[in-house]
C-alpha cells in the first residue's frame, strides 16, 4: 500500500512539473535528452563533443538544420534545475583540446542547457519568425544506471540474482561468500555483522568493477560512489542466503537487511528515476561494443542482459497532444556503438550490425510501445586517422594515432608521444558469429589513444572537435525538432 501511494505521489509530481514546463515553453520548447551508458562507454566525452560542435559549428553535413544553413545560433544557457550541479563543459573541452587527455569519468549527476536558434524549413512556420529550442542534457555515473531495475525487485529476488552473479565471479567474491556462509540470516540482527558483510560485499563489487573485461558494474551503484551517504544504514546491507521458510522473524538479520534494501530504493533509486529519467523526451544509449567483443561471448551476454534490464525501466512510447501536457514518454531511442575510430571505416557498418544483434530484445520492447528505435556507430571525438600499409604485396587498412602513456602491445610500452600505425583486425560479416562460443578469433585489437590535435583557423580560432557520424546522431535525436 505504501509503495502504491508513493507511485501516485510521484505521478502527481511529474504531471505538475510537466504541465509547468509545457506552458512555460510555448515560445521556446524544451527537449530533454537522456545520455545513458554503462561505465566506460564515453558519456562525458559525447556530451562535451556534442555541445562543442553545436556551439562552434562543426563539420556536420548530415545534420540538416546546419547543412541547410538554418542553424543561426547555438549557445550555452542557464540550466533549468538549480539544485543539480552544472556539467563542467569548459573543463572537459580544455582537457581534450589543450592537454589531449580524456576527461575524468563522471562522479556525480550534472546538467547543461544549450539554446538553439534556427529558421524553420516550413513555409508557414517562417511567418512566425525564428524558432528556439532548449536542449537539456543530463550526465550521471554509469554505476547509477544499473540501480533502476532494483525498483521492480524484492529483496528476496535481488538476493537470488546477486548471489548468482557472485558465483560467476568466484575469485572476486571469495571473501564475501566466506563471510556470507558464516552468518545465519534468521539469527538476531547485529550491527557488527551487517557492517562486516556490507564491507566485503562492497570490496567484491569494486573488484568486479576493476576487471578490464567487465562491461557492466553490479548494483547497488552507490556502494561504489557513496558520496555523503557513506556509512548510512541505507548503504549498509548485502544479499543473504535464502532461508527455506516463508515468514522471516522480526528482529532477524534478514529483516534488517530487507528494511535497509527498501530504504535504498526509496531514498536513492526512486528519486533518481522520478527527478531525471521520468522527465526524458529522447534517449541515446552508448555501448562500448568493442570492449565487449574482446571480453568474449560471456561479456557480450552480460552487456545484452544489462541493456535489456535497464531499458525495461524507461517510460517509452507516444502520447496524444493532451496526454503530453501532463506526462512524458521517450519517443525516440538511439543505440550507439562508441569508439568507432578504433577500427577502419570499412568495419563501421559491421559494428552497427553487431550492435543491432546485441540490442534486438531491448529494441523490440521499445518499438512495441510506439517508440522509434535505431542504431549507429560513432566516435564523438576522433583520436585516429586512417592509412594503408603494403606488406608482401598485400594492402592492410590501418589506423594511426598516439597511444596513451603506458599502453602496451607486443611487449612495447608507449610514452604518450609517439604515433603508431595499427591494423585493428576485421569484424565478421555475420554479426551472430561473435556471440558463438565457437567463434573464429578475428583478432580485434583495441588500445587507448590520446585525443587528436584540434586544428586552428588562420585567426587562431580553435575549430570543432573531429568526430565520426556525430552529425548523423544529432539528426536522429533532434533534427525533427528543428525542421
Amino acid at each position: 500500500m505504501r509503495q502504491r501511494l508513493r507511485r501516485i505521489e510521484d505521478q502527481a509530481r511529474l504531471a505538475a512539473t510537466t504541465l509547468h514546463e509545457r506552458f512555460g515553453g510555448i515560445m521556446a520548447p524544451t527537449l530533454r535528452l537522456g545520455v545513458t551508458g554503462l561505465s566506460r562507454s564515453g558519456k562525458t566525452v559525447f556530451l562535451a563533443a556534442l555541445v562543442h560542435n553545436l556551439v562552434h559549428g562543426g563539420r556536420l553535413p548530415l545534420f540538416a538544420a546546419y547543412a541547410e544553413g538554418r542553424l543561426s545560433n547555438a549557445a550555452l544557457a542557464p540550466q533549468p534545475d538549480d539544485e543539480v550541479p552544472r556539467f563542467p563543459y569548459e573543463d572537459h573541452v580544455r582537457a581534450l583540446v589543450d592537454e589531449r587527455v580524456w576527461p575524468a569519468s563522471t562522479r556525480r549527476i550534472a546538467q547543461l542547457r544549450v539554446t538553439i536558434e534556427y529558421e524553420t524549413a516550413r513555409l508557414l512556420g517562417r511567418r512566425f519568425g525564428p524558432g528556439r529550442l532548449h536542449l537539456d542534457l543530463v550526465d550521471y555515473p554509469g554505476e547509477w544506471l544499473l540501480d533502476l531495475p532494483l525498483m521492480h525487485l524484492s529483496f528476496k529476488d535481488w538476493c537470488a540474482t546477486s548471489l548468482d552473479e557472485a558465483a560467476r565471479r568466484p575469485a572476486e567474491s571469495r571473501h564475501f561468500r566466506g563471510d556470507l556462509d558464516a552468518l545465519d540470516p534468521l539469527a538476531p540482527a547485529r550491527e557488527a555483522d551487517a557492517q562486516r558483510l556490507a564491507e566485503t560485499f562492497t570490496a567484491y563489487l569494486q573488484a568486479a568493477r576493476a576487471d578490464p573485461h567487465a562491461l557492466a558494474s553490479l548494483p547497488p551503484g552507490r556502494f561504489l560512489m557513496p558520496g555523503d551517504m557513506e556509512g548510512s544504514p541505507a548503504l549498509t546491507f548485502a544479499p543473504l542466503r535464502l532461508p527455506e521458510i516463508d515468514e522471516m522473524p522480526a528482529g532477524s538479520l534478514w529483516a534488517m537487511m530487507e528494511r535497509r534494501y527498501e530504504a535504498y530504493k526509496t531514498h536513492v533509486v526512486r528519486p533518481f528515476f522520478r527527478d531525471h529519467f521520468a522527465r526524458l523526451d529522447r534517449q541515446i544509449v552508448l555501448v562500448d561494443v568493442l570492449a565487449a567483443l574482446n571480453g568474449g561471448p560471456e561479456a557480450l551476454d552480460e552487456l545484452r542482459r544489462a541493456i535489456t534490464s535497464v531499458l525495461s525501466c524507461f517510460r517509452t512510447g507516444r502520447l496524444s497532444f493532451l496526454g503530453s501536457l501532463v506526462d512524458r514518454r521517450i519517443d525516440r531511442i538511439l543505440f550507439v556503438a562508441t569508439k568507432a575510430d578504433h577500427i577502419h571505416h570499412t568495419d563501421h557498418d559491421r559494428l552497427e550490425r553487431i550492435l543491432e544483434h546485441l540490442v534486438a530484445e531491448a529494441k523490440a520492447r521499445a518499438q512495441f510501445t510506439g517508440a522509434a528505435v535505431d542504431v549507429a556507430a560513432m566516435a564523438a571525438v576522433r583520436a585516429t586517422r586512417e592509412a594503408s600499409v603494403t606488406r608482401d604485396g598485400e594492402v592492410w587498412p590501418t589506423i594511426v594515432g598516439t597511444p596513451m602513456a603506458g599502453e602496451r602491445i607486443n611487449g612495447r610500452v608507449f610514452n604518450g608521444e609517439s604515433e603508431i600505425g595499427l591494423f585493428p583486425g576485421d569484424l565478421p560479416n555475420d554479426p551472430s558469429a561473435v556471440f558463438s562460443e565457437e567463434r573464429d578469433e578475428y583478432g580485434v585489437t583495441t588500445m587507448r589513444f590520446r585525443p587528436g590535435r584540434v586544428e586552428r583557423s588562420n585567426t587562431g580560432l580553435t575549430l570543432s572537435l573531429p568526430h565520426i557520424r556525430l552529425d548523423r546522431v544529432l539528426q536522429y535525436l533532434i533534427g525533427d525538432r528543428l525542421s
